[in-house]
């Protein structure tokens, strides 16, 4: 089932508006539904807590100032009771208290006497007022007992003008949001489409582009550093490729050549003419070859690349191998080359015999072809712990410094008009 796309400005947007709404809804349900109850919980507490506190801090030498500092500071009524009759009452502050004229009031005292109890709490109706009371009482001494209770002043008032307040907010709380989210996916979408009108080019192979990394924005500038890179490496990729070709190209035309050559020069020889049959028959079973060992390393290549290669592991005498390898230029010695080898005939390394030779061949062809006029090629073999170091030296100029770098890249060339002896 295909999903329905959205840009990323839209669900920017999607999502303000959806935490907006949300956070309204917890408002609405926290601040008005549910505004008488929390402020019912809210008063018990504070009686319970007033209650527990005076009891515990009463004495009967000074008490009056202890109650009149709690009733006035938690908006309570307080009344003590001793040997039936009321000995302090807090009726005279402003606080809407009930007093024991109420019948409420009175039975539950009464009862609270009567049946000698430690503690209890109720919720009556004050006729004075027309709202409800909460009431709690405690023991004190067998004969002393203190009474606390408190006005449920009515919010049907406040809920009301909440309400009516709560629809203004809304709006301009949702237009707050809309508004957030435009300017805050203008900031984040900018970036993100221009990159991703540059990775289109590179689709086009134009690898002339460049990502921005300096938005301020970590994971965006991240992105941008990250593809420049993956940019350069497919540049370089696309340039090595084409050498590739070029390289590949020229080595397949030489020996295809010479193997036509060759072979209708072999059709036009007398068959008396055998000696010279043979050789050119011999010219293209060489050049045959050639193309075979050409193809193979491109096999052996594609195996590398994609780890499909087995290494064999041998015991080998490093020494023997790098005079089996340097026997093989022996012909270039006739004209002027010289090979040092330095190395313990009773160096043993632990290694594949095909692809350590094949590793060190390429380096001695390559200083070969690169050392100086004095045509000389050191090969060093160093053991150091568990390790042998080989090191290939010719006496040529070199690799620039800012070429280093460079010296790991596939058919890679310093000098590209450089041609093989």
């Amino acid at each position: 089932m295909k999903k329905n796309k959205k840009s990323l400005a839209l669900t920017i947007l999607l999502y303000f508006i959806a935490f907006s709404v949300a956070i309204l809804i917890f408002l609405w349900i926290f601040q008005i539904v549910c505004l008488n109850a929390f402020y019912k919980v809210s008063r018990t507490k504070v009686l319970n807590n007033s209650l527990n506190y005076l009891a515990k801090n009463y004495t009967e030498e000074d008490y009056s100032f202890l109650f009149d500092e709690v009733s006035i500071n938690e908006n309570i009524c307080v009344e003590l009771v001793v040997d039936g009759k009321i000995k302090y009452t807090s009726s005279s502050i402003d606080k809407k208290c009930m007093s024991r004229n109420n019948i409420g009031l009175f039975e539950f005292q009464n009862n609270f006497i009567k049946n000698d109890l430690s503690s209890d709490k109720a919720e009556i109706v004050n006729p004075n007022f027309n709202n409800k009371t909460l009431v709690a009482g405690a023991k004190i001494s067998d004969n002393t007992y203190l009474f606390v209770n408190t006005s449920l002043v009515p919010l049907d008032d406040s809920v009301k003008q909440l309400k009516s307040q709560f629809i203004y907010i809304a709006v301009i709380v949702i237009f707050i949001s809309a508004m957030a989210s435009y300017f805050i996916s203008k900031r984040l979408s900018i970036p993100i489409t221009r990159m991703n009108n540059k990775a289109k080019k590179i689709g086009e192979k134009d690898y002339s582009v460049v990502f921005e990394d300096n938005t301020h924005i970590i994971e965006i500038d991240e992105l941008g550093n990250t593809l420049n890179h993956a940019t350069k490496e497919l540049a370089k990729t696309d340039e090595l490729r084409r050498e590739l070709m070029a390289n590949v190209s020229h080595d397949l035309k030489t020996p295809l050549t010479l193997i036509r050559a060759y072979a209708e020069a072999a059709k036009d020889i007398d068959s008396d003419k055998k000696e010279k049959r043979e050789a050119d028959l011999n010219v293209i079973v060489s050049e045959t070859e050639r193309l075979s060992l050409l193809v193979n390393d491109i096999l052996e290549l594609s195996k590398l690349e994609s780890n499909a290669t087995n290494v064999e592991l041998e015991k080998l005498n490093l020494k023997q191998l790098l005079e089996s390898i340097i026997n093989k230029f022996d012909i270039l010695k006739n004209d002027g080359y010289k090979f040092v080898i330095k190395c313990d005939k009773n160096i043993v390394v632990n290694s594949d015999k095909k692809k350590l030779e094949q590793v060190i061949y390429n380096l001695v062809n390559n200083a070969i072809n690169y050392t100086g006029e004095d045509k000389k090629v050191t090969i060093n073999a160093i053991k150091k712990d568990d390790c042998v170091r080989v090191e290939i030296i010719d006496t040529g100029v070199g690799i620039k410094e800012e070429n280093i770098n460079l010296i790991w890249d596939k058919y890679y060339k310093v000098d590209k008009t450089h041609k093989r002896n």
